[in-house]
C-alpha cells in the first residue's frame, strides 16, 4: 500500500505577544500514530486547529506528498479533526447522524458495535458525555481522509471504552496517519508509535521515553510507573 505523508512547516503563533509556537515542523505517514505531549498551555490543541485551518496562522506550509494543501477545502479532504467538544448536532437521532457522516455501504458495519447499536434510536441529546465522544471518534475515524488529528480523545470515555478506541485507532492506522493528544498521556504513550514533545514552543522528538524526564515533562517516579 502506498505510504502518504503529511508534513506542516513553519507555523508561528502568538496571543497577546505571547509566542505559542515558534517555527513548528512536524511529520507524519500513514501507518503511523504519532503522540503530541507537552504540558498544560504548551500549544497542542493550537497546533492541531491550525493544522486543520481552524486557527489562522501566518507564512504556515502544509503538505501532502509534496503537494501544497494551504487551501483548507483541499485540506478537508484528506485531513480530519476531532474536536475537543462535542460537534454533533444535540437534535438529531444516532441513526439519523450515522447516516449523514457514514457511507452506506459502511453504515451496517458502523453500528454493528456493543456501544452504539443500543443508542441507534436516541437523540444525540440523550446520551451521556462517554457515548456520545465515542461515538464521534468513531465517525472521525471512519472517515475517508488519509489524516486524521485527535484532540483529547479519550474525555469522558469508560475504561473499557479506551479499550475500543485504542483499537480502532490502530486497526485504522494500517491505512491513515494519526496524530493524537490528551490529558491521560498514559493512554497517549501506551497507543503511540512515535512520541513528540511540545516545549516552549518547540516541537521535540522524543527517541526514547526516558527523554521525557530529562525534559521536564515527566518526573522519575511517573516514569517509574508507566514502565513497571
Amino acid at each position: 500500500m502506498k505510504k502518504h505523508i503529511l508534513e506542516v512547516d513553519g507555523i508561528q503563533k502568538k496571543y497577546n505577544e505571547r509566542s505559542i509556537l515558534s517555527d513548528i515542523y512536524l511529520k507524519c505517514e500513514t501507518g503511523e500514530i504519532v503522540g503530541l505531549l507537552g504540558r498544560n498551555g504548551s500549544g497542542k490543541s493550537t497546533l492541531l486547529k491550525v493544522i486543520f485551518g481552524i486557527v489562522p496562522a501566518p507564512n504556515k506550509c502544509i503538505r501532502i506528498d509534496g503537494v501544497s494543501k494551504n487551501n483548507t477545502n483541499a485540506l478537508f479532504k484528506e485531513v480530519n479533526y476531532l474536536h475537543q467538544d462535542h460537534f454533533t448536532p444535540n437534535h438529531l437521532s444516532v441513526q439519523r447522524a450515522i447516516s449523514l457522516s457514514i457511507d452506506k455501504q459502511k453504515r451496517d458495519v458502523f453500528s454493528k458495535d456493543e456501544f452504539i447499536s443500543p443508542l441507534l434510536k436516541k437523540k444525540i441529546r440523550h446520551l451521556s458525555t462517554g457515548e456520545l465522544r465515542y461515538l464521534e471518534i468513531k465517525t472521525i475515524l471512519f472517515n475517508s481522509s488519509k489524516f486524521v488529528l485527535l484532540d483529547e480523545p479519550y474525555n469522558g470515555l469508560s475504561p473499557l471504552m479506551i479499550e475500543m478506541v485504542n483499537e480502532m485507532i490502530r486497526s485504522n492506522a494500517e491505512n491513515k496517519g494519526i496524530i493524537i493528544t490528551d490529558h491521560n498521556y498514559e493512554n497517549v504513550m501506551r497507543i503511540s508509535t512515535r512520541l513528540l514533545l511540545i516545549k516552549e514552543g518547540k516541537v521535540h522528538n522524543i527517541n526514547k521515553k526516558a527523554e521525557l524526564v530529562e525534559k521536564g515533562y515527566l518526573t522519575s517516579s511517573a516514569f517509574m510507573t508507566i514502565n513497571s
